[in-house]
């Protein structure tokens, strides 16, 4: 079942949201000047904003399509990849935030994770500054299509439109404000996005629920539609499988949009506070994705869904008034633009700072690499739309694959070289080049015991792979060493 289409106050309140948006697009336009500002926004972020813009970034719209898709049609058995998000979350918070920002600076002001992996390991070669490059672009341009296919199953659901239409007008909106106002236009906005999501993923639940008269009867509700199996947490789901999904949480410390919010807060001192905001956020906002999806299986058992990933926007359009509609359904809106504009602009620096810079055109100015990291956003937008032409696409299996392809590639990585002093050049290119293959063979694989999510497998074979390389060779020269010191020092 599908939706008849929004009325005009639901649009009217869409494109004032959209007008807003790149209206902040156009003030941190006026602020971008140099190519630090538009990727990393000169390291001014406060605490709040970086929290917030690191939630909404994250999130995307898997958080409020694709996680409620995944509990409509599976049940409680989903919550895993919650439980795993949280714990992940925090430890990224908890260990790599503040020696990150710390880091990247003390290395030669690192600006992107690139930039940081070469001066980190004093890599003259380059090697780990293109194969960085290339993963990156590789997982971000499919994480990107599956940002675009979310744009389009609103724009879809919404005003009744063909998926290809709704993908080219999804995408203009979402690709815009990101060409225009670079890495401060996107963090402001995303703190605005940021709030709109966690105040909607909080309202639709809770009106749906009341709707079925509570939660005691919302339970009975689903096993009555379902079977009581779809209330227990291991239904169709192992002790392995249940880890597999608890392993989405290892791919937060290779995630370069969001380590890219700890290499811009302004103090590293800040990061407690920003730790506090972002969990926060976090934890209610998965609470709000996982009871949209399971009360959807209740509420719609007379007419079940099409396609379970639209349960957030039928719910926006049948239990609120159509202004409020607007709101939420610009909520959904606001978390595909805060992830997909973060991700193009992670990989415009790449194309601009560690291509463009540092291997062909050196004497570059800043207004040129400005415009260099513009037109990378719209190349890279282009090739994103193809791949989310495939209306076959699900949000969360893209969104899944780009997540294994940074937590395998880059994960051991970053968590190794920010705490083992011993760790060379060589064991980080081993370590980053066994996790992304491992995750782009093992994806391709099924049956038995490949049935595990290709994460688990990339980080931990890329562990042993950095381990083993490191110790084959001699150690890390004494300037690296010694940078490592200072910054384990503060």
């Amino acid at each position: 079942m599908t939706e008849t289409a929004v009325g005009t106050p639901t649009l009217i309140a869409l494109v004032l949201y959209l007008l807003a948006m790149l209206g902040v697009g156009m003030a941190a336009y006026r602020l971008t000047k140099n190519l630090s500002d538009y990727i990393l926004g000169g390291r001014s972020l406060g605490a709040a904003v970086t929290a917030l813009s690191a939630g909404a970034s994250d999130m995307s719209g898997w958080l409020m399509l694709g996680l409620p898709g995944a509990l409509y049609a599976s049940g409680l058995n989903q919550v895993w990849i919650a439980v795993g998000l949280t714990f992940g979350a925090l430890a990224n918070w908890r260990f790599v935030a503040k020696r990150l920002r710390r880091y990247t600076e003390q290395a030669g002001d690192a600006l992107t994770i690139p930039d940081y992996f070469e001066n980190r390991f004093g890599d003259e070669s380059r090697l780990l500054r293109v194969a960085s490059a290339i993963v990156i672009l590789i997982f971000f341009t499919i994480y990107t299509s599956a940002g675009l296919v979310s744009g389009a199953i609103l724009f879809q659901e919404t005003f009744g439109l063909g998926y290809f239409p709704a993908l080219l007008i999804g995408s203009l909106a979402i690709v815009s404000y990101t060409f225009i106002g670079g890495f401060i236009g996107v963090c402001w906005t995303d703190s605005i996005q940021g709030v709109m999501m966690f105040f909607a993923l909080l309202i639709v639940p809770a009106v749906a629920i009341s709707s079925l008269g509570g939660w005691d009867a919302t339970l009975s509700a689903v096993a009555t539609v379902q079977s009581p199996a779809f209330l227990d947490v291991f239904h169709e789901t192992s002790f392995i499988g249940a880890v597999s999904l608890m392993a989405w949480g290892l791919g937060y410390f290779g995630q370069p949009h969001i380590l890219a919010r700890f290499m811009a807060i302004r103090d590293a001192d800040e990061i407690p506070v920003a730790q506090a905001v972002g969990m926060t956020w976090m934890v209610l906002g998965l609470y709000g994705a996982i009871a949209t999806g399971f009360t959807g299986i209740a509420y719609f058992a007379e007419a079940p869904l099409d396609n379970p990933e639209s349960v957030f926007l039928n719910f926006a359009k049948v239990l609120f008034n159509p202004w409020v509609t607007g709101f939420l359904l610009a909520a959904v809106l606001a978390a595909i633009m805060s992830t997909v504009s973060s991700q193009l602009l992670v990989s415009a620096s790449v194309l601009a700072e560690d291509f463009y810079k540092r291997l062909y055109r050196k004497q570059a100015g800043p207004a040129e690499l400005v415009r260099v990291g513009r037109l990378s956003v719209l190349i890279i937008s282009i090739v994103a739309v193809i791949l989310a032409s495939d209306r076959e696409s699900s949000v969360l299996s893209l969104v899944a694959y780009a997540w294994a392809g940074f937590g395998g590639a880059f994960g051991p990585v970053i968590l190794l070289s920010l705490f083992w002093k011993r760790m060379t050049r060589n064991g980080a290119l081993a370590g980053m080049i066994v996790g992304a293959v491992t995750v782009l063979v093992w994806k391709h694989l099924s049956g038995g015991l490949f049935e595990i999510y290709e994460i688990l497998p990339g980080f931990v074979f890329a562990m042993v792979a950095i381990v083993v390389a490191s110790l084959m060779e001699r150690q890390p020269s004494e300037e690296i060493t010694n940078t490592f010191d200072a910054v384990a020092g503060d």
